[in-house]
């Protein structure tokens, strides 16, 4: 089934009370997913991510829309699966590389969305859908509502307990898409993915719910696609809230059934 995909059963020795007991156990599969792209006849390789396998086609087109290397689902062509850990992107010719894209080092690990970029500037990708276009409200009831909802969320997480989790909802804490990875900027990447290939971008009025904390990568992701409201169980770093000012999304953090920390775009929280 697709959502076991990317779990592995083990068997190891439960440590208890001074006891050594061997028990079947699952660990969250990390493997590397290679993704190149072809274009104007030429072949490059872009990037290779560890990541947990399943959906793989999302990753590959959110990473290339979080990048800035597409800008709507219709520059794609043909996505090749050519192994369990290679998929080939066919670009239409229409579509412009961005400049400095294939002489990037390729190679990122789960923990990092931001490896091999070259310059500042490249890490802080343009974006056609700012967040400051998203003028709603939403109410503190409804933010701490998205909380309770995590956990039945988290199908890997609930097998595995290793891996993150980004999901997505309507200002009305209605659940749109949910993905889960090894790799926190995987999640973000298989979610907007799935939005861009379903003709669901900008995502201007909805609600992204992270598992963990808010790092720089994420806030960038997220602002890609338009998100104006972040909403992290843990906390988020200096530049992730730095950015998410400049680009003017609502970051909440420390997310707990009664509240959370407010760091930037207040005025769309409604107590």
């Amino acid at each position: 089934m697709e959502k076991t995909k990317g779990v592995k059963e083990v068997f190891i020795l439960k440590m208890n009370q001074g006891e050594l007991k061997p028990i079947q156990d699952y660990v969250i599969i990390e493997q590397p997913l290679e993704i190149r792209i072809r274009h104007r006849g030429r072949l490059s390789q872009i990037a290779i991510t560890m990541r947990t396998p399943g959906f793989d086609i999302d990753l590959a087109s959110g990473f290339l829309f979080t990048e800035g290397i597409v800008t709507d689902i219709s520059d794609v062509l043909e996505y090749q699966v050519i192994d369990d850990n290679v998929i080939e992107v066919l670009l239409k010719d229409r579509v412009n590389l961005p400049d400095g894209l294939l002489h990037r080092n390729t190679f990122m690990s789960s923990s990092c969305g931001i490896c091999g970029k070259t310059s500042l500037d490249m890490i802080k990708t343009n974006t056609q859908y700012l967040p400051w276009a998203s003028k709603f409200t939403v109410s503190q009831s409804i933010i701490v509502s998205l909380r309770d909802q995590l956990d039945d969320m988290q199908n890997l997480f609930s097998i595995t307990g290793g891996n993150h989790a980004v999901a997505l909802f309507d200002l009305e804490a209605n659940l749109l898409h949910v993905a889960e990875d090894v790799g926190r900027h995987n999640a973000m990447d298989k979610l907007v993915g799935n939005r861009l290939k379903s003709g669901n971008l900008p995502l201007n009025k909805t609600i992204c719910l992270l598992s963990g904390r808010a790092s720089f990568e994420l806030i960038q992701k997220a602002m890609m696609a338009g998100i104006g409201c972040i909403v992290a169980v843990g906390a988020p770093s200096s530049l992730a809230i730095k950015l998410a000012e400049e680009c003017g999304m609502t970051l909440i953090g420390f997310l707990k059934s009664e509240g959370g920390n407010v760091y930037c775009g207040k005025e769309r929280v409604n107590i």
